[in-house]
């Protein structure tokens, strides 16, 4: 008296062949939902969020860069990094975690720095201020390799502007310009599955080329990077779908897919009824 799936004798029903083909095509079916929601259990999708935070307060409020940038007309004893901030920091020649490839034989420069920067607004730039003898006509046409922010996230389904400047090929303009590249720096969070956190940052550039001359009447190039901190954090987190949301999934699939199969059924078998019905009257 408790069974709810009363069965009813196999002598009191009628198999047809449009029966089976239905039944045939909804266990298709079914198998293809269950793969692609299998599919979709398996896979890890990636979340976003914004919200205004600084992330990362272990970090003692500082930012690490890298920068890797070639300037193939411009000796190596002449090209330096200089780094300002709003906190007063101003520091002429910066040599730590760096160096200077010769390219050309020579006459070029490859620069390679490592170095960290305050979470305030600021600028670094690549010139020859720090060289002992300035140089007649400074050439500050370059490449610029990579410049990126924090840890280097390498995630398959994030796409972001980590590293927005490599590439950038300014080989074609003026020797003696100076280039400003105006950097707005947004935190970026990533959170794997297990809940381990890396901090990293993507920034949006607008440039500008320009001759800048000095007090005493002479052109002294460089190659600025100005940037200020977005207050906008972007959170990426790593999630699977929970056990209990595909068993549903699953069951709905299940379910509802042989109830329209078996409505189905019922209206072809009754229309062919009916038509059958016809049929005989036709003929008497």
């Amino acid at each position: 008296m408790f069974d709810i799936y009363r069965k009813v004798p196999k002598d009191l029903t009628q198999p047809t062949y449009t029966g089976a083909i239905i039944s045939v095509c909804c266990c298709l079916f079914i198998l293809f939902l269950f793969l692609s929601e299998l599919t979709g259990f398996i896979t890890t999708e990636i979340v976003n969020e914004l919200y205004v935070d600084d992330p990362d307060k272990d970090s003692g409020g500082k930012i690490d860069v890298s920068l890797n940038i070639s300037l193939p007309n411009l000796h190596c004893e002449l090209v330096g990094l200089d780094i300002q901030d709003e906190m007063g920091r101003h520091e002429v020649g910066h040599i730590d975690n760096s160096m200077k490839i010769p390219l050309n034989n020579g006459v070029g420069c490859r620069f390679e720095g490592q170095f960290s920067i305050n979470k305030v607004p600021g600028n670094f730039h690549v010139s020859t201020h720090s060289a002992t003898a300035q140089p007649q006509n400074p050439d500050m046409t370059h490449v610029i390799h990579k410049l990126s922010f924090g840890d280097t996230l390498q995630v398959h389904n994030v796409h972001g502007a980590f590293n927005a400047l490599g590439g950038a090929d300014r080989l074609t303009s003026n020797p003696l310009a100076s280039h400003d590249y105006i950097l707005k720096i947004v935190p970026t969070v990533y959170e794997d599955k297990s809940g381990k956190q890396r901090y990293s940052y993507q920034y949006t550039v607008a440039n500008k080329e320009y001759v800048a001359y000095s007090h005493t009447g002479r052109i002294i190039p460089a190659i600025w990077f100005r940037y200020d901190l977005s207050p906008i954090t972007v959170k990426y987190t790593e999630r699977r779908q929970p056990l209990y949301r595909f068993i549903t999934t699953i069951c709905a699939i299940i379910g509802g897919t042989f109830t329209v199969a078996g409505i189905l059924d019922s209206c072809i078998f009754t229309a062919s009824e009916a038509w059958k019905k016809i049929q005989l009257g036709k003929m008497h």
